[in-house]
Parts: C-alpha cells; sequence; structure tokens
C-alpha cells in the first residue's frame, strides 16, 4: 500500500480538506441524484482514518474527488450499494475492501478521469448543427469517447410543447411531459438506430424534423481518450461512471456504443484543448463548415484557462477561410462572460441545474443536464440557415 507517512499536521490537514469534500459532494451532487453515493461519499466524510489514506496517498485536486474513487471501486468490481442505504454494515465492507484492495484502486485512481460521455446531450446539439452550413467537420474539445461526435447515428424522440415547465422534468425522465399541455411527438434521427434520446422542446418541429446535418469529418481532444467499441476495460469504466440507480443513464450508453459500432472510428487526440486545438482544427476539410463543440466539458479548468479557450476558437475561427462556428454547451457559471440566458428556474438545487447553450457565444437556449430538455430563449434567433 503507498502512504505518505511525513509531516503528521499535514496529513491530519489534508484529511481535514478531503473529509469536508466528500461531505460538500454527498449533500451537494449526489443528494437527490444517487441515494447510494449520497450515503457512501456522507460516511466517508465522517472516517477520519479512511481520509487520512487518501490525502496521504492520493495527489491534491483531481485525484481527489469522490466520484473517481467512487467510480475506481465499481470499475473494480468492489462493494457498492447500488440500490440505495444500507447502513453502517455496507459500509464497513466497502471500507474493509478498499483498503484491502487500495494499491489496485490507487493504480485506477490514477490513470483514469471521472469524466464520461452523455451521448443523449446530442439530442439538444442536433437541431443547431443542421441548422449549419453543410456540410461540417465536428471537433469536439472534452471528448473522453467521442460518443458526442455521431448525433447522426442516434433517433431522438422530441416531445414538443410551446412551453415545458422545468418543474416537471426529472433526469431519470427524459423527454416526459406528463401533464405539460398540448404535446407533438416528432421522431428524427437515424432510422433503427438501437440508441434513442428522449427530449422536451418548445423548438419549432421543422428545426427538429429536418435532414440530419452532413458530417464528413470527426474529431476530438480529451485527456483520457477512451475507445468503449473497441476497448472492453474502456466501456466498463464509462459504465462505472453511472452512479449508482441511473439505469437510464447506463442503459443510453451501452446503447449509444451499440449504434456507433459499424461507424469509422473519429481522431481522438490525447492532450489539452487548449495545447491541441489549433493543429486539429488545421485538418478539418477545408469544403466543409468548422463546427468546433463542447458539452460540460469546461468546469474543471480555472476561469482564466476558460477565458483564454473562448479567445482561441474566436481567433481559429475567424482566420480559417470561410470561417465557421462555436457551439458551447455549459453551466452558465462556466463561461459567465455570456449574456446571461433569461429562463425561469424554480429549483435552486444541484440536480436541476441546466446547461446553457450557445452559437458563435450568443446564448439561444437552456437544455437539461442530459438533453432532456431544450428551450429557447427569447429573442434568440435560429441557427444560420444551410
Amino acid at each position: 500500500m503507498v502512504v505518505n507517512t511525513g509531516n503528521v499536521a499535514g496529513a491530519a490537514g489534508g484529511a481535514w480538506a478531503v473529509a469536508e469534500r466528500y461531505r460538500e459532494f454527498s449533500w451537494r451532487e449526489a443528494q437527490g441524484r444517487s441515494e447510494a453515493h449520497e450515503e457512501l461519499s456522507a460516511r466517508i466524510g465522517q472516517d477520519q482514518e479512511f481520509c487520512e489514506l487518501l490525502s496521504g496517498s492520493l495527489p491534491a485536486g483531481g485525484k481527489q474527488q469522490p466520484a473517481l474513487l467512487l467510480a475506481a471501486v465499481r470499475h473494480l468490481d468492489g462493494p457498492h450499494a447500488d440500490l440505495g442505504p444500507r447502513g453502517a454494515a455496507a459500509y464497513t465492507r466497502w471500507r474493509e475492501w478498499t483498503v484491502r484492495h487500495w494499491d489496485e484502486v490507487r493504480a485506477v485512481v490514477m490513470r483514469r478521469t471521472p469524466q464520461a460521455d452523455e451521448p443523449a446531450r446530442c439530442a439538444a446539439l442536433l437541431p443547431l448543427l443542421a441548422g449549419l452550413p453543410q456540410p461540417l467537420a465536428l471537433l469536439e474539445a472534452g471528448s473522453s469517447a467521442g460518443l458526442g461526435l455521431h448525433p447522426d447515428r442516434y433517433r431522438y424522440r422530441y416531445a414538443h410543447t410551446p412551453y415545458a415547465d422545468e418543474a416537471e422534468e426529472t433526469e431519470e425522465g427524459p423527454g416526459r411531459a406528463d401533464g405539460a399541455g398540448p404535446r407533438v411527438e416528432i421522431e428524427a434521427g437515424a432510422p433503427g438506430s438501437p440508441a434513442v434520446f428522449g427530449c422536451r422542446t418548445d423548438w419549432a418541429a421543422h428545426e427538429l424534423a429536418g435532414p440530419l446535418p452532413t458530417i464528413v469529418w470527426r474529431a476530438g481532444i480529451a485527456p483520457d481518450p477512451l475507445d468503449p467499441v473497441a476497448e472492453p476495460d474502456d466501456l466498463r469504466w464509462l459504465q462505472a461512471c453511472v452512479w449508482p440507480g441511473d439505469e437510464e443513464r447506463a442503459a443510453r450508453l451501452s446503447a449509444a456504443v451499440e449504434a456507433v459500432r459499424a461507424a469509422p472510428r473519429p481522431r481522438i487526440v490525447r492532450g489539452d484543448p487548449l495545447g491541441e486545438l489549433p493543429a486539429l482544427a488545421a485538418e478539418a476539410p477545408p469544403e466543409a463548415t468548422l463546427a468546433i463543440f463542447h458539452s460540460a466539458a469546461l468546469g474543471g479548468l480555472p476561469p482564466a484557462r476558460r477565458e483564454e479557450f473562448a479567445r482561441l476558437v474566436r481567433s481559429l475561427l475567424d482566420a480559417r477561410p470561410g470561417g465557421g462556428h462555436w457551439i458551447s454547451h455549459e453551466p452558465h457559471s462556466v463561461l459567465p462572460w455570456l449574456t446571461p440566458p433569461t429562463h425561469r428556474s424554480p429549483h435552486p438545487d444541484p440536480q436541476y441545474t441546466r446547461l446553457t447553450l450557445a452559437l458563435d457565444g450568443r446564448p439561444v437556449a437552456v437544455t437539461g443536464p442530459y438533453g432532456q430538455s431544450l428551450h429557447r430563449l427569447p429573442g434568440a434567433a435560429p441557427a444560420p440557415a444551410s
């Protein structure tokens, strides 16, 4: 077992910080989303000895993220309370197993990142992509497994309503609109695809059911590229990153992998988006519209790096013959210099966090975190006509 046995006072301070991080994760992120993760992280936050192990064995920062440790144990088939709270005895079993297999757990933590693709967000991106001048060259920043680069390989069921009340949405029920008033089901996407994503929206029917985007080039940048089609261990990792109790998300992930299995692999470059973006963008075919996009991918960057990223994207597109477009899909706090979106948000809880969909720096819609809703912002214009 690898443990740093240096300064005792420093270790105690580090353990306190780790414990606080787990307690905050429990009530800010896991509460209302995963009872198993909520209880497990809360118990870790009260376990001084275990937090000392974490602070002494793992580098501060990203490698001490609670979601990363919890996914690593799941990835190794350690015990986890998939059905919700199980009590002190279950935590004791989880703790004993994790300590006993700590070298293996730590190796996974050091090798992996907790980011997992959410292909269902393509339901929110599709109308914008279809409205851009065709054909497209797609470049995704923060693409761990490349599943977001295949919006033309999935099927979509849009529940069209004049306005869908956010209060009636849940992460567990994308596409439902119980009691939301007039509703029209609109089918779009690739016929026969095993991946079917639901989305409630007030966008016009012709914006949803038009031709699929014509994509002639696909590429992405990721710090830890994954290939869930060719590498079974990569698929197991993506599945381990799905939180216990979220069976629908796990099913969406498996279906998306099947949908892209026969497709040519996109070019995924390992590295930092800012460092790799210029060279990769230069590879896009000149006859295609370059669309640089990212979806819930920039939150881990410091604010100054996010601003640098935005300037870089704008400069690359401005310098490209024929230009191009930038689609950002992030929580609004990640890109606060964008014009604040005006929309109703009756739920302050993290589980109801919306993403702001922006085209070339102009917010056009707010969406559910997993693409389960797409609501146009007042005054937002449609995408540029192709």
